[in-house]
């Protein structure tokens, strides 16, 4: 099938970190996302033949496709992390009602009760060990990644509230805040150790040019617990990955959905974030952000995942255009959703958002 792009364009990931760190208004457009649901990435990939040439049982074909995915829709980078790095936790699973059905249903976090609440939990849990995680995916990103693309590092590390609140439960952990700070403490603190280890065994390889950690805080109107249990528990581990981050020499990237408006301060002088990214209208608008934190740190996506889901392509397009006209200058701006490229966005919808992000004359202002 044609391409469903305008123009053509080369990734370039110099200038994508600089946009990040706000250095100069881009020569054009670059986009981000957390990451592109699997059956997003199969559905395009099928759609324009990106992998017609696929071996049976190609070890890299995995690694292939996301090399080949990410340059057609015309990014700057692939994301990787460390390899067989997770850690049990309770889910549930129910059937899949989006437009790009998932096969075995959509899974979400038992919010009741987590494999960890109380002290022998705590003691016998099958904590991860990043020295026993794989770094093969890194490594041959390493060799055979594009001189004109980067690698972000994200996936599997710096979720000190999402994993509290996984690990307890989030019922259970509301209890223990008052109940059991003692056995919250001792978990955040484990997590710290585990994600500097993490962290170290990522800067080590050299395409890692950015280092994104993940961790949602809050919900529509605020935090999921107090400011000042976030400062306690959760801010220190993300000022940490930030140091380790800024000592190697790149930026650190945050997401996190949720109202945080009562720690954002925090995140960008104490923490030091160099970009936020995760916003939703409900919350705040990517675009009423510019000129205020918007001066001080890179506002990463923004265009609605809600709106995506209901707008048309006439209407999709006006809005990133509306989005870039208010972003782009000074840098500090790249385009991408508000969340993440879901399974239940319209593809269609999805790609008219990247295409209207390459026609958009950055000099020009159209």
């Amino acid at each position: 099938m044609k391409s469903p792009f305008d123009r053509e364009i080369k990734p370039d990931w110099k200038e994508f970190v600089e946009t990040i760190l706000r250095k100069k208004t881009p020569k054009r457009v670059h986009g981000i996302e957390l990451f592109l649901d699997a059956e997003v990435q199969a559905a395009i990939a099928k759609r324009y033949g990106l992998m017609q040439d696929w071996k049976p049982n190609d070890p890299v074909k995995g690694m292939e496709l996301q090399i080949r995915l990410q340059r057609f829709l015309g990014y700057d980078y692939v994301r990787a992390g460390l390899d067989g790095f997770s850690m049990p936790l309770k889910r549930v699973a129910v059937e899949d009602s989006a437009l790009l059905k998932r096969e075995g249903g959509r899974t979400f976090q038992d919010e009741h009760v987590g494999p960890i609440t109380n002290w022998e939990e705590f003691e016998k849990y099958p904590w991860a060990d990043p020295a026993k995680a794989g770094t093969q995916t890194l490594e041959w990103y390493e060799k055979n990644l594009p001189e004109d693309m980067c690698v972000i590092a994200s996936g599997g590390f710096a979720h000190f509230a999402e994993y509290l609140c996984w690990l307890m439960g989030y019922e259970t952990l509301c209890y223990a805040l008052f109940e059991q700070r003692d056995l919250v403490e001792a978990i955040s603190r484990r997590l710290e150790a585990i994600f500097r280890s993490s962290v170290k065994i990522m800067l080590q390889f050299d395409r890692v040019k950015v280092i994104w950690g993940s961790d949602d805080m809050g919900f529509k109107t605020g935090l999921l617990f107090s400011p000042a249990d976030m400062r306690r528990f959760v801010l220190p581990g993300h000022k940490l990955m930030a140091k380790m981050s800024h000592d190697a020499g790149r930026p650190y990237l945050l997401h996190a959905c949720g109202n945080l408006s009562d720690i954002m301060d925090d995140l960008i002088n104490d923490v030091k974030i160099d970009g936020k990214h995760s916003f939703e209208d409900t919350i705040e608008k990517v675009t009423d952000l510019k000129d205020t934190y918007g001066k001080r740190i890179a506002l990463l996506g923004g265009v609605d995942v809600d709106f995506l889901c209901r707008a048309d392509e006439k209407q999709v397009r006006a809005r990133v255009r509306e989005t870039l006209r208010k972003c782009m200058p000074g840098g500090g701006y790249c385009l991408g959703t508000g969340n993440s490229v879901t399974n239940y966005i319209p593809v269609d919808n999805y790609l008219a958002m990247l295409d209207e992000g390459r026609k958009f004359g950055v000099s020009a202002g159209k």
